[in-house]
């Protein structure tokens, strides 16, 4: 639990800093407000993941001095977690690097991985892809398209104050509880200071969105995520396979079903932005019905806090039964299942003007009597 306090504490720190200097490094902010998910009305620093970084090694540091164990690993952890971090935060600084370079610096993260702590997926519990990655090149194979996949997902459902940091910090706290139900003091001791980490981040981003997590931070703390969680199920194989896919169930999804909506139903590029994601809907048809639709400033950014809760939510219902049964595929798979079809109905009620009254939509009827929508039916 120190790592965890000294991981927090810096992050705060280091993280504060980099608030109350903003003026100093301009060049850092986001000054783009026009795009489809920009919520924001003012410059603000996106090298959120800088404080991450610096509380992560710093905590490491400390795991040195305590002789630990597992600090020689966490140290190769990191490093492999260097190009994802550098070409993520080279686009918070530049805005210059496309997503296609991002995503081939973490699959770099990810191969090194695979080479240096020997993080290879070996089991699915997936009929015939078992069968699959019995060949050592086709379990590579999938390694890096899942590391670097979790690590997009992180990125994608960072839209929002507290959204993506919270949601990392459930699911790191997740991989540390089974890390320690199952002995594996390096997994649980990592995960830990990468949740205190982000909690430290986390305070000064919701509700205020004083300071943004950037791709840096994104890509990194997906990978670490990602990782963590391929190295609990290969060293520990009392741990079901789906544990990971359930627990990250809520940015997996989202992404899977953001590349089908964009290619299959929209025709366009999975890479393209858009601004009908699953948080951003939320946002412009229930929490703008709720809290208003005014452009002012202090407004906007309670609506856009407003939103994080609601997904929080949602993320716990993969969270809470991923870690009450860690080592029980069926009952994993049975959940998984359930929270996909959830996600759908969400989104669909959603996105047809037909929010549950359940979560606060409202509806009015039309000027002609027909039927009845949402009140903001033509908002953009």
């Amino acid at each position: 639990m120190s790592f965890f306090v000294i991981s927090f504490l810096t992050s705060l720190l280091v993280t504060l800093v980099v608030v109350r200097s903003a003026s100093l490094h301009a060049w850092s902010a986001d000054h783009d407000f026009s795009g489809p998910q920009k919520f924001h009305t003012r410059a603000v620093p996106r090298i959120g993941g800088l404080g991450v970084l610096v509380a992560m090694v710093v905590a490491g540091i400390f795991a040195n001095f305590t002789q630990s164990d597992a600090a020689p690993k966490f140290w190769l952890l990191v490093a492999c977690g260097m190009p994802a971090f550098i070409l993520g935060i080279a686009e918070d600084l530049t805005k210059a690097v496309a997503a296609r370079w991002r995503l081939l610096a973490t699959c770099v993260s990810a191969a090194l991985a695979v080479w240096l702590l020997d993080g290879v997926i070996r089991r699915t519990d997936i009929p015939g892809i078992d069968q699959l990655i019995v060949w050592l090149p086709a379990a590579i194979a999938l390694t890096l398209l899942a590391v670097t996949g979790v690590a997009n997902a992180i990125n994608i459902i960072d839209g929002f104050n507290g959204l993506a940091s919270m949601c990392v910090m459930m699911m790191m706290l997740g991989v540390a509880y089974v890390a320690f139900q199952t002995g594996d003091a390096f997994v649980a001791g990592t995960a830990l200071i990468a949740a205190g980490a982000v909690f430290g981040f986390f305070v000064w981003n919701f509700p205020a969105g004083l300071i943004f997590l950037g791709d840096g931070g994104a890509y990194f703390l997906g990978f670490v995520l990602a990782e963590l969680s391929v190295l609990l199920l290969a060293r520990n194989a009392v741990v079901s396979p789906i544990f990971p896919l359930l627990l990250c169930a809520y940015p997996i999804f989202e992404t899977i079903f953001t590349m089908y909506r964009r290619r299959v139903l929209r025709g366009v590029a999975t890479a393209q932005p858009d601004g009908i994601h699953l948080h951003t809907l939320i946002h412009r048809r229930l929490i703008r019905l709720n809290f208003g639709s005014d452009i002012g400033e202090r407004r906007r950014i309670q609506r856009n806090s407003m939103t994080s809760p609601y997904l929080w939510l949602l993320c716990l219902l993969s969270i809470i039964p991923s870690v009450l049964w860690w080592n029980s595929t069926r009952v994993l798979s049975i959940f998984l299942l359930l929270f996909i079809l959830l996600y759908v109905f969400l989104y669909w009620r959603i996105v047809r003007f037909r929010t549950p009254r359940w979560l606060g939509g409202r509806r009015e009827p039309r000027p002609d009597g027909r039927r009845f929508t949402d009140v903001h039916e033509h908002d953009s």
